[in-house]
């Protein structure tokens, strides 16, 4: 269910049939799809041990049984303020650290790295689809929105545009390429609505950056 439907969160208890939550939760944080999805462990066990097996498989958090709620309610916040770091992180556009100490950075780096890496390989693609990133990243458009929305707080489509508009900001402050052909080299079929999308996300227009 958790690779079909993509959920925000998963509170899973340790002991199950058929599949406990330790190995729940190392398919799903090995899986590109899924590993960006805060996991919270309950178990009755609290030694040391169970709590490092579960931090080990890639648990964002581990509660013992019965668990007091106040509690579960901190930890939630807590995953919601990193989540919200993440996003910050990657929708700043600006250049990945090689090291963070973010929960899960490293993981999640990679993928936007990818993502970021494909769109820019092909800028002056205007005819770039969801589809054809989807199908690049070998994730299914629903996958891919939901993961990106995620880690970002955008959608794709708006991240790809965003992305496109950065690399458009950088080519202006070079001065070699007017504003149209910077348009046309960061695909945008219609120059004017690129001097609208780029004043939305600059504040200014684009002869503003332009390189006299």
């Amino acid at each position: 269910m958790a690779q079909q439907v993509i959920p925000d969160l998963i509170i899973s208890d340790v002991m199950m049939p058929k599949k406990d939550g330790y190995e729940v939760c190392r398919e799903l944080k090995t899986d590109e799809r899924t590993s960006h999805i805060p996991i919270v462990l309950l178990t009755a066990k609290a030694d040391h041990d169970s709590r490092l097996a579960g931090l080990k498989m890639g648990a964002d958090a581990y509660l013992s049984k019965p668990f007091d709620q106040e509690e579960l309610f901190i930890r939630l916040e807590k995953l919601h303020q990193l989540r919200q770091q993440l996003q910050a992180r990657y929708s700043s556009l600006e250049p990945l650290p090689k090291t963070q100490p973010l929960l899960q950075a490293t993981v999640e780096d990679t993928f936007i790295q990818k993502l970021r890496s494909l769109i820019e390989s092909k800028l002056d693609d205007s005819e770039l689809s969801i589809e054809q990133v989807s199908k690049e990243l070998f994730m299914s458009r629903k996958h891919l929105h939901r993961k990106v929305s995620a880690l970002t707080g955008q959608s794709p489509s708006v991240f790809i545009r965003r992305i496109r508009l950065h690399k458009a900001k950088t080519l202006l402050e070079k001065g070699e390429l007017n504003v149209t052909q910077i348009a046309y080299e960061v695909g945008f079929k219609n120059p004017s609505y690129f001097a609208t999308a780029f004043k939305e996300e600059f504040a200014a227009a684009p002869r503003a950056f332009l390189k006299n």
